[in-house]
């Protein structure tokens, strides 16, 4: 603990993690030690396109593919000051507290293919873990997802064969809130269908319309990536305002009205 200390990123809330700070010699180290660690060898499944998320890369694949590209993930050094030096570290990895003890820590970001052994050699690497105890080695889970620009409609049943529907995470839309909604999507969809009723169409300047309308856009097919919630994919309001909080209002406020005039005219 004399070279780890307790603080979260730009001190913001409680001071939840432990943050391992390194230099840039202990960090090239580390890059070189963990680009050549043994890995497991995945089947042919394992290895498809759409069996992992680019955003659960594992920590290796990610620093093969730049000696920089960690800084830039899960070992970004912005908003944290290293404690023993008054200064910004090099990198940092950050520790999750798992137990309300706090005597079982996670490492944040870094979901891994390296054998158990390499992973102990490895990670022990890290300022501070010289002896850690590891009571769970890393293990990939396949997030698999569908390409579903070819094969969804926006109201997430196949354009094949719509009495089929998906909803979740296998269609593409990445997150708890973002899965629960093609949930109800789908759900309403289905019911509608049921009654002869006309579709609902969520509005593209709604955040769910807006995924539901990336999930299925033909054009994405072939290089699909599933995507969260965020305001880049939702249509530009065209008015330059710099007051970040102000401007995400007036695309809240958009979205509700737009919303609004959807469910009148279906009736809901």
């Amino acid at each position: 603990m004399d070279k780890v200390f307790y603080a979260s990123r730009y001190d913001r809330g409680d001071a939840d993690y432990i943050n391992c700070p390194m230099n840039k010699e202990e960090y090239i180290a580390f890059y070189e030690a963990l680009v050549s660690a043994e890995k497991v060898q995945l089947k042919d499944f394992e290895t498809h396109p759409f069996s992992v998320y680019e955003g659960c890369m594992p920590i290796e694949v990610l620093a093969s593919r730049g000696v920089d590209t960690m800084r830039f993930g899960p070992m970004k050094p912005v908003g944290i000051t290293d404690a023993r030096t008054g200064k910004r570290p090099y990198a940092v990895v950050q520790l999750r507290k798992e137990n309300r003890e706090g005597t079982l820590f996670n490492l944040v970001g870094f979901q891994t293919n390296l054998k158990f052994g390499e992973q102990k050699r490895v990670f022990s690497m890290i300022t501070g873990l010289e002896n850690a105890e590891f009571m769970r080695y890393g293990v990939m889970h396949r997030n698999t997802f569908i390409n579903s620009p070819e094969l969804l409609s926006a109201d997430f049943s196949m354009r094949k064969n719509p009495d089929i529907y998906f909803a979740g995470q296998i269609t593409g839309v990445e997150g708890y809130m973002e899965s629960a909604a093609s949930g109800l999507i789908a759900g309403i969809s289905a019911a509608r269908r049921l009654k002869n009723l006309e579709p609902l169409k969520l509005p593209a300047d709604t955040m769910t319309g807006a995924l539901t309308a990336y999930i299925s856009d033909p054009y994405n097919s072939g290089k699909f990536q599933p995507m969260g919630a965020n305001m880049g994919i939702l249509p530009d309001i065209g008015v330059r305002i710099r007051d970040k909080k102000q401007k995400y209002g007036v695309y809240a406020e958009r979205a509700v009205d737009s919303l609004k005039s959807e469910l009148e005219r279906v009736g809901l």
